[in-house]
C-alpha cells in the first residue's frame, strides 16, 4: 500500500505552530512584532491555510493576538497575567515534583544538575537566550520525571507563555540572581527531601514573581470589581 504524498493540513499546521513558537521564543518575533501570513507561508513554502490554523493554536497558548483586518502579533501580557501564571505554574510544579522525586536516578539528577550549570555559564556570558532554555529544561525535567500526561500537557500551555516575557523582555533583569535561584531546588532533590523540593519550588516562585511585580510595567487599568487589600492582608 502506497503512503500519502500529501501531508494533512493539521499536521503541517502544527509544524508551523511549533517553528513560530520557537521564533517567539528566540526573540526572533518580540512582544508586538507582527507575524505576517503571507511572509511566513512563503518562508516556509506552504500555503496560507496551515499558517492561519498555527496562529490560531499560539493564540489559544496566549502567546498570540489576532486582530480583524490587522492580523496577528506577539502578546505582550499585563502583569497580572504574568503573576496568575506564576501561581499556576508553582502549584503544577509542586505536584509534579511529588511524583518525580521518588522516581529519579542519579542520573536524572545528574541531567539537572547540568541544565543549573548551562544557567551559570549563560548568565557569565550574558546571555539571556541560553538561560531561557537551561531553565526550561530544568523545570521541564521535574514535570516530564512526574509521569502525568495530563499535568505535563497543562504545565506546558503556561512555560511558553512566561518565558517568552520574562526572560527576552523585562529590563533590569539579573541572569546570575536567575541561575542561582534554582540551586536551592537541586539541593533538596539531590537529598531526595521531597516535601523540601516543594518548598523550595513555592519560594523559588514566589522570589520570581516578587521581582517580576517590581519590574514589569503595570499598564493595565484597575479592576472596578477588586476589592483594595489593606496592608495585613496577603
Amino acid at each position: 500500500m502506497a503512503l500519502a504524498k500529501v501531508i494533512p493540513r493539521s499536521v503541517l499546521a502544527d509544524q508551523v505552530r511549533d517553528r513560530l513558537l520557537e521564533g517567539i521564543l528566540s526573540g526572533h518575533y518580540p512582544p508586538d512584532a507582527r507575524i505576517i501570513e503571507t511572509q511566513v507561508a512563503r518562508e516556509l513554502g506552504t500555503s496560507q491555510a496551515p499558517v492561519r490554523e498555527a496562529l490560531r493554536g499560539l493564540e489559544a497558548l496566549g502567546v498570540v493576538e489576532i486582530t480583524p483586518f490587522r492580523g496577528a502579533r506577539v502578546r505582550r501580557p499585563t502583569r497580572r497575567e504574568i503573576l496568575e501564571a506564576y501561581t499556576v505554574r508553582s502549584t503544577l510544579e509542586a505536584l509534579a515534583a511529588r511524583s518525580a522525586v521518588p522516581r529519579m536516578t542519579d542520573a536524572d539528577v545528574a541531567d539537572l544538575a547540568w541544565q543549573l550549570d548551562a544557567m551559570r555559564a549563560a548568565a557569565r556570558r550574558d546571555d539571556g537566550h541560553a538561560l531561557a532554555e537551561a531553565d526550561a529544561r530544568f523545570h521541564g525535567r521535574i514535570v516530564e520525571l512526574a509521569g502525568n500526561g495530563t499535568l505535563e500537557r497543562v504545565w506546558r500551555t503556561l512555560e511558553p507563555f512566561s518565558r517568552t516575557y520574562i526572560t527576552l523582555v523585562v529590563p533590569g533583569a539579573d541572569p546570575t540572581w536567575s541561575a542561582d535561584l534554582h540551586a536551592p531546588i537541586l539541593a533538596a532533590i539531590e537529598r531526595r527531601d521531597v516535601d523540601e523540593v516543594v518548598e523550595t519550588l513555592h519560594r523559588h516562585f514566589e522570589e520570581v514573581s516578587d521581582n517580576m511585580a517590581r519590574r514589569w510595567p503595570d499598564d493595565e487599568p484597575p479592576d472596578p470589581n477588586e476589592r483594595p487589600r489593606s496592608r495585613g492582608n496577603p
